[in-house]
C-alpha cells in the first residue's frame, strides 16, 4: 500500500499546522476524507476550536463542532505524520521587507517529526525560492534527514478569499507542485481528495510561488489604477463611477473599482515579489507604483474629508464622524492590514472625534491590535459625517432614513460613500453632501 491509499482508508492521516484563515478550512475539508491533527501554537486558538467556536466566522461554529479535526498545540500529536500541510502567516516587516519567522518556525517543528517517506507541502505565500532555500534546509536539518530521497516536499499556494461564500476552497482550481514528479503526483492526489474544481500541475517549487504572488499583484496594480483614476476625475469634477459605467460598455472593459487595499494577501503579497526582484537586481516600477498608491488611499480620503469640512465652513474640533466598518474588506471580521486604520489616524491628527464600529469585529481583537474602540451603532447619533468604509451587507442594505436618524438634524449631513454603494442622486435629492471615490 502506498501513502495516498494509506490516507484514503484512514490508516494514516494528515497534519495542517496553522490553523488562520487559510489552515483551518484546509483541515475541515480534508478531515471529511481522512484523519486530520489541527496544530497551531496558539493555545488560545485551539482552546476556541475545540469549544467549537469559529474565530475567523467563515465556517461557523457549527461546523467547527462538527468536524473531526484533533485540534491541538501538543507538538507529539506530530509523531509519525506522514502529511504535512504548513499554512501559517507570511507577513511584511518594518521597510517592506518579507518576514519568514513563521514559515521557519512551522518547520523546525515539522523537521523534528520528519519520518521516512513523509511529504510536506507549503501554502504560505512566499517569493519564489522560499520553499527550496529556506524550508527544505531547515527540514533536512532538524530531522537529519535528505530531501528527495527519505522525504518529499511540495507547494501548493492558498487561493481562499476571506468572507467570499462563492469561491470556496472546494470550488478553486487547486495549483500544486512537487519536488520531483513522484512528489508531485502524491500531492495532486491528496488534494484532488477535497478539490471539486480540480488541480493544476505546475512545472516546479518556483512556478507555483511565483503565480500565487503575481495573482495579487496584478489585482494590486489594477486597483491602483482605478485609485488614481479617481484622484484625477475628482480634481476634474468628473464622477468616477460614472466614468466607469459608461468605459464599462465595452466588452473587455477590466471591471475594477477603487477602495482601499489591506488584508494580508493583495496588501503584501506584491512586496514579496519586490523583494525578489531587487535581490535578482531588477528595481520595480509598476509594482511599487501601484504599491505607494494603494498604501497612501487612506490618508487621501481623510484629507478629503477635511477640505470638506473647511469648505462647508464647519468646525473641524468639533465635528463628529461615524465609521462604518474596520475589517479589511466586506462581509469578513478579518482586521490584519486594514486601510481603515489609516482613516481614522489621519483624522485624529487633525483633532477630529471619530465613532467606529463593525458588527463582524470582535472589539477586543480591535483594541489589542489598533487601540481602537468599536463602538455600538446605536451611540451614533447627533453626527456630522458618517463614513461607510467597510460596506457588510448590514450595512449595504440600511436605507437613507436609517441614516437620517445618525445626524445633527441642524447641520448639513455629509455622506462618505467610499465604494459608492449607494445612489449618488438619492442622497443628493434627500440633503446630503455626498462624496465617493
Amino acid at each position: 500500500m502506498g501513502l495516498y491509499e494509506d490516507i484514503v482508508d484512514r490508516r494514516k492521516g494528515i497534519a495542517v499546522v496553522g490553523l488562520g484563515y487559510v489552515g483551518l478550512p484546509i483541515a475541515v475539508a480534508f478531515s471529511r476524507k481522512t484523519k486530520v491533527v489541527g496544530f497551531d501554537v496558539n493555545q488560545a486558538k485551539v482552546n476556541g476550536y475545540l469549544a467549537g467556536f469559529d474565530a475567523t466566522g467563515d465556517l461557523g461554529d457549527d461546523i467547527i463542532r462538527a468536524c473531526e479535526v484533533d485540534f491541538t498545540s501538543d507538538e507529539e500529536k506530530l509523531q509519525g505524520i506522514p502529511f504535512f500541510l504548513v499554512a501559517v502567516p507570511t507577513p511584511i516587516q518594518s521597510g517592506n521587507v518579507p518576514d519568514l519567522k513563521y514559515v521557519q518556525s512551522a518547520s523546525r517543528i515539522v523537521g523534528k517529526k520528519l519520518t521516512e517517506g513523509a511529504v510536506v507541502v507549503y501554502e504560505s505565500t512566499v517569493y519564489p525560492g522560499v520553499t527550496e532555500d529556506v524550508c527544505i534546509p531547515i527540514l533536512e536539518a532538524e530531522s537529519g534527514l535528505r530531501c528527495g530521497e527519505d522525504f518529499k516536499v511540495g507547494y501548493s499556494p492558498e487561493r481562499i478569499n476571506p468572507g467570499d461564500k462563492v469561491h470556496r476552497l472546494e470550488s478553486i482550481v487547486k495549483i500544486v507542485s512537487g519536488i520531483d514528479e513522484e512528489a508531485l503526483d502524491i500531492i495532486a492526489k491528496v488534494y484532488e481528495l477535497v478539490i471539486e474544481a480540480g488541480v493544476y500541475r505546475a512545472e516546479s517549487i518556483k512556478v507555483a510561488e511565483a503565480a500565487k504572488v503575481i495573482e495579487n499583484a496584478q489585482r494590486d496594480i489594477n486597483i491602483a489604477f482605478m485609485n488614481e483614476l479617481s484622484m484625477v476625475f475628482h480634481r476634474m469634477g468628473i464622477d468616477t463611477k460614472a466614468v466607469l459605467s459608461a468605459a464599462g460598455t465595452k466588452w473587455n472593459f477590466l471591471n475594477f473599482t477603487p477602495g482601499l487595499v489591506g488584508g494580508h494577501c493583495i496588501g503584501i503579497d506584491p512586496y514579496y515579489l519586490t523583494y525578489k526582484a531587487e535581490d535578482s537586481g531588477y528595481h520595480s516600477k509598476i509594482i511599487l507604483a501601484g504599491r505607494h498608491i494603494n498604501d497612501s488611499m487612506g490618508t487621501y480620503i481623510a484629507d478629503q474629508i477635511i477640505k470638506i469640512l473647511v469648505r462647508l465652513q464647519l468646525d473641524i474640533k468639533n465635528t463628529r464622524i461615524g465609521l462604518l466598518g474596520l475589517s479589511f474588506k466586506e462581509n469578513c471580521a478579518d482586521i490584519r492590514n486594514t486601510k481603515v486604520t489609516d482613516i481614522i489616524r489621519e483624522l485624529q491628527d487633525y483633532g477630529v472625534t471619530t465613532l467606529v464600529a463593525d458588527p463582524l469585529v470582535d472589539p477586543s481583537q480591535a483594541y489589542e491590535e489598533y487601540g481602537i474602540e468599536l463602538s455600538d451603532m446605536s451611540s451614533f447619533k447627533d453626527l456630522n459625517v458618517i463614513i461607510v468604509a467597510v460596506p457588510h451587507t448590514a450595512i449595504a442594505e440600511m436605507g437613507i432614513d436609517d441614516f437620517k436618524e445618525m445626524y445633527n438634524g441642524n447641520e448639513i449631513k455629509i455622506m462618505i460613500d467610499i465604494k459608492g454603494i449607494y445612489s449618488k442622486l438619492e442622497y443628493e435629492q434627500n440633503g446630503f453632501y455626498y462624496w465617493r471615490l
